[in-house]
């Protein structure tokens, strides 16, 4: 067996993922239950199928479409084999001596109680026969108070997200609001989810993914989990380079970098610019335009592309961020450069009516002067028993005590101070964010001070980053500031990088939101 190298790009239709369809509903709530099956899966046309998991057997699993307020109830049950099809190490943090097998879900942007959030150790196995120290109920309820965003759900469970995501448990929520709805922005067949994952297939259709770092190492475990992963393909909702045929009109893309740790920046060969109208934490003020539009894992854009002037034209959604970001390996224009195609072949249906209106929504304002706390929050190296890469966040581990504690209703202002080479999207649990911003400042003198000397002024978020915020792109060498506020719920939550390989070896660590003032740290 071997990877495939060569496919022939642009050959499969884009599918959009189907919308999930309620049991009931009722007035108080609706009801959903969502199945995680195996699935056999035609990633391309030259493939044999491929082995896959996914909700209700679709990958990506099916869309969620809900109203704020409306109470959603969902019974997720595993019905997936006791045997992973990936390889397992049984050496990380939540793998040793559990399951092989564990799943939960994590409604990603969902403000829910921490019973409902899908912490990392709430996992349960097939029917519910074993379940982790934080498993407290089996219907999830997520009562989509917020403002309308682009949620999405995927597992969560400690030492194999990173497998669980990669074998397809992935979907889109979107939330809708009456300010959203009231807009007259492109809807319908017009609004279109892009989930975007890179992998590799061997040439029976099965998934590739690695045994351990390569070279290999006798010292190792095997299974052994690498420092992060890269396909060689890229996906658009479960196809391999795909096409989309469209009207030469407004279209609206809900894009979603579901990849294991690949950042994308995406831009069109066509130069036309993207017209972004949101981000994680849904609509921006105002729209912004945009040549090339960068995503690190777990980060969502919302942007509106107007083909009227390309009756007839191809156009390549390309890729050319380089991986590990920003100072790995460049792509290959031939494979990861590429993420689609849009045809604008098919014919008009109709006058194109709806607009991009300058004004947007009016998103809170998260100011600086309401911050209760500042956080000093190191991103180091280090390595484990093994010799191999371990990133930590405040230099503690998963199960070190809990040293963040905000107080409910509180600002808080956390400085990400990146000591590493890489780039890591840090995401928070619960929260909104502001970013404030971003300064370059002299690693080696902190490392052996533990004192900050920046070497550049502080540099404003891109006008894409404008808006709130759920993940976070921390830059290598530079300290990232952001403003959470923590509302509206008290209990424990995670935060960690959405480099899932970064994740599942103890670059996460929980938060206690509480609700007195004197417990508060």
């Amino acid at each position: 067996m071997y990877m495939v190298k060569r496919l022939t790009p642009f050959v499969d239709h884009l599918p959009i993922p189907p919308v999930f369809k309620p049991v009931t509903r009722r007035r108080k709530f609706t009801f959903y239950i969502v199945r995680m099956l195996e699935t056999m899966k035609k990633l391309h046309r030259d493939l044999p199928p491929t082995r896959m998991w996914g909700y209700e057997g679709s990958v990506p699993g099916p869309t969620f479409e809900v109203k704020r307020n409306e109470q959603v109830r969902v019974l997720w049950l595993n019905q997936l084999p006791k045997k992973h099809l990936l390889p397992v190490d049984k050496t990380i943090h939540g793998a040793m001596g559990t399951p092989e097998v564990r799943t939960v879900v994590h409604l990603h942007h969902g403000v829910s109680t921490p019973s409902n959030d899908g912490h990392p150790e709430a996992w349960f196995t097939r029917g519910f026969k074993q379940t982790g120290p934080f498993f407290s109920r089996r219907v999830y309820r997520y009562d989509n108070q917020q403002r309308a965003s682009n949620l999405w759900y995927h597992d969560h469970a400690l030492g194999i997200t990173r497998l669980n995501v990669y074998a397809g448990l992935a979907g889109m929520y979107f939330l809708r609001d009456q300010e959203e709805i009231s807009l007259n922005l492109p809807r319908g067949k017009y609004e279109i989810p892009l989930v975007i994952q890179d992998k590799s297939v061997n040439s029976d259709g099965s998934l590739f993914y690695p045994k351990g770092p390569q070279p290999p190492s006798p010292n190792l475990p095997k299974p052994s989990i690498v420092p992060e992963f890269f396909g060689d393909k890229i996906l658009v909702n479960g196809k391999i380079w795909p096409h989309f045929e469209v009207e030469p009109r407004k279209y609206r893309f809900r894009i979603l970098n579901a990849s294991n740790s690949r950042f994308y920046t995406l831009s069109l060969d066509s130069g036309q610019p993207f017209i972004q109208i949101g981000t994680d934490g849904g609509l921006l003020r105002s729209p912004v335009l945009i040549k090339k539009l960068t995503l690190g894992p777990a980060e969502r854009a919302d942007v509106v592309l107007n083909f009227s002037k390309y009756r007839g034209e191809k156009i390549t959604l390309i890729n050319s961020a380089p991986a590990p970001y920003p100072n790995g390996d460049p792509v290959d224009p031939r494979t990861t450069g590429l993420v689609m195609q849009f045809r604008v072949t098919r014919p008009l249906q109709g006058r194109d009516t709806s607009t991009v209106p300058p004004r947007l929504s009016n998103p809170p304002l998260f100011p600086l002067n309401k911050v209760r706390k500042v956080r000093n929050l190191a991103l180091v190296e280090r390595t484990d028993r093994f010799g191999r890469l371990l990133l930590l966040l405040d230099d503690k581990r998963w199960s070190a005590p809990v040293s963040e504690k905000p107080l409910l209703g509180s600002y808080e202002l956390w400085q990400l101070i990146n000591t590493t080479p890489d780039n890591h999207p840090i995401h928070l649990h619960l929260v909104d964010f502001r970013i404030l911003n971003r300064q370059r400042f002299d690693v080696n003198h902190y490392n052996r001070t533990g004192k900050l000397r920046f070497t550049s002024p502080p540099l404003p978020p891109a006008p894409d980053e404008q808006g709130l915020k759920d993940t976070v792109r921390a830059n290598p060498g530079a300290v990232t500031r952001i403003i959470p506020r923590f509302v509206p719920y008290t209990g424990e939550y995670v935060w960690h990088c959405h480099i899932l390989e970064h994740e599942d070896h103890e670059m996460m660590r929980p938060f206690i939101v509480v609700g007195k003032k004197r417990d508060s740290k």
